[in-house]
């Protein structure tokens, strides 16, 4: 690696408000690496990237690229030396090609000039090629998957002559496929000289893929390591600052009647076909599966956002018509959805006012909120499920990704269901409030909730379900007990093996 680093920050000091969000950060990277920046929610990664990449100023501390200072970091100046970010929401123009949307990068913007079509989409083509993408340059952005918009977006930040590239989450909706894909595309990358900023709370990417690595805790720089020699269970002790005695606290919980009864269940339009299962009070049952087998599809379709065509659903024993999710919630069932920001939450309102959506009911008299029960309903969740915040009244953008997570959870518990769905319940949230929701989750078991939690991660699946149910092709594949499920076994399910 060149003595030189390609980027340096150094005691990068930041407050919002009076709250120190970084105090002393120091931070490089070098050619031809990937650095890894991990830490719990709230521990001061995004600020760090918003001020690389301009988006907001440092209150203190020195940017340096290629050893030079630079003065003030705007996001114009943070392009042109060669600094890129790639987010896990990618930031495309749905209804515009491949080739504008990466013509938007490459090309200089002046008032009036001439498009060269055959010459953009050849640009376009070539820059795919280079990030191993085959992707047609004339199809419209929202007819890409996931993984393939983030091709895009790498193909837009390498064709705009980025030496810096920042990736944060990129892999937090991609399968393991598609995760492999995108490493192959890191190597190559690595092989250019390019500098990667790599963030994730998937610890095990974190082993495999980064040379360096540097833990952010409460805003102040942990300690950068070299990736040969750390273990899983050290990089914890250092992102929370103690020892994780336990990421699933699962305990035994006598199983009450059934909660949630699913008879030949099949809605066409959402590819769910003849599901029948049972979940039963203070059961935690996994939905285990690829991506597309149809497990979120499933629970959109009991909390009747794509309503059954055919088949019973029966909750405590009673068949009930779910036909809207206003139905299933007066029937006693809850749904956390995967999105946590497009359907979780509402990030411009406050928590209080999130909390009671679900619920309105029950804060509400002669047609009007009252203010003071909405308050005071959203005060005893915040204390029950450790919200970490100053007032209820804060927007939820304010919040971290796990406390946003809990907020949303905190919507159903409101509503006292019988039935709780989690789809993804702690995608994207860091190892400390991971911990802090599976604790949630065996409490609501033990108070005699039945719990569907649906996950992509095998190791929670593993670690916190009583019965697993795999699903492939839209149907159920399989149920193993917690004492048959193995990694081995749950994907042998899902792969029709």
């Amino acid at each position: 690696m060149s003595r030189v680093p390609l980027l340096s920050a150094r005691d990068i000091t930041k407050s919002y408000a009076g709250v120190r969000a970084l105090s002393g950060v120091s931070f490089d990277l070098y050619e031809g690496e990937v650095h890894a920046l991990i830490g719990e929610n709230g521990a001061g990664k995004s600020t760090l990237i918003k001020i690389m990449t301009g988006a907001v100023a440092a209150d203190s501390g020195t940017l340096s690229v290629r050893g030079q200072a630079v003065g003030t970091m705007s996001p114009a100046t943070s392009r042109a030396l060669g600094i890129a970010a790639i987010y896990q929401q990618p930031a495309l123009f749905p209804h515009l090609t491949v080739a504008e949307n990466i013509a938007f990068a490459l090309e200089p913007r002046t008032p009036l000039r001439t498009i060269d079509w055959t010459r953009r989409r050849r640009a376009a083509t070539e820059i795919l090629e280079r990030v191993g993408a085959g992707l047609d340059a004339d199809r419209l952005v929202d007819s890409l998957s996931m993984p393939e918009q983030q091709l895009v977006e790498i193909a837009k930040a390498i064709g705009s002559s980025a030496r810096v590239l920042i990736m944060d989450e990129p892999t937090a909706s991609l399968s393991g496929t598609e995760v492999d894909r995108l490493f192959e595309v890191v190597a190559r990358l690595k092989s250019e000289q390019v500098g990667i900023i790599y963030i994730s709370h998937r610890l095990e990417e974190i082993l495999s893929i980064a040379d360096r690595v540097t833990v952010l805790r409460d805003g102040t720089t942990v300690g950068t390591h070299a990736r040969d020699g750390l273990q899983r269970s050290a990089l914890i002790n250092l992102m929370i600052g103690r020892e994780l005695s336990a990421i699933f606290p699962k305990r035994a919980v006598p199983l009450g009647d059934v909660a949630l009864e699913l008879r030949r269940v099949t809605c066409r339009s959402a590819g769910v076909h003849d599901v029948s299962l049972q979940v039963r009070s203070g059961e935690i049952l996994g939905g285990a599966g690829l991506i597309g087998s149809g497990r979120t599809e499933l629970a959109q379709t009991v909390f009747g956002l794509t309503p059954a065509d055919s088949g019973d659903v029966l909750v405590r024993g009673r068949p009930v018509d779910v036909r809207s999710p206003g139905n299933a919630i007066d029937a006693g069932i809850g749904y956390l959805p995967e999105d946590r920001k497009q359907h979780g939450v509402v990030p411009e309102m406050a928590i209080d006012q999130n909390i009671s959506l679900a619920s309105l009911s029950d804060v509400a008299g002669r047609g009007l909120i009252d203010r003071r029960r909405e308050r005071a309903q959203a005060q005893r969740y915040v204390d029950q499920l450790r919200i970490k915040t100053g007032s209820v009244g804060s927007d939820v953008a304010s919040l971290s990704g796990g406390n946003q997570q809990k907020v949303a959870l905190a919507r159903w518990l409101a509503i006292a269901p019988q039935v709780l769905m989690l789809d993804e319940p702690t995608q994207g949230v860091d190892v400390g409030s991971k911990s802090e929701i599976h604790a949630l989750m065996q409490e609501l078991a033990e108070q005699g909730l039945a719990v569907l939690m649906i996950s992509s991660e095998l190791p929670e699946i593993l670690g916190m379900s009583d019965r697993v149910v795999v699903m492939r092709g839209g149907t159920i594949a399989g149920v193993l007990s917690r004492e048959e499920a193995t990694q081995e076994r749950i994907m042998a399910m899902a792969l029709g093996q």
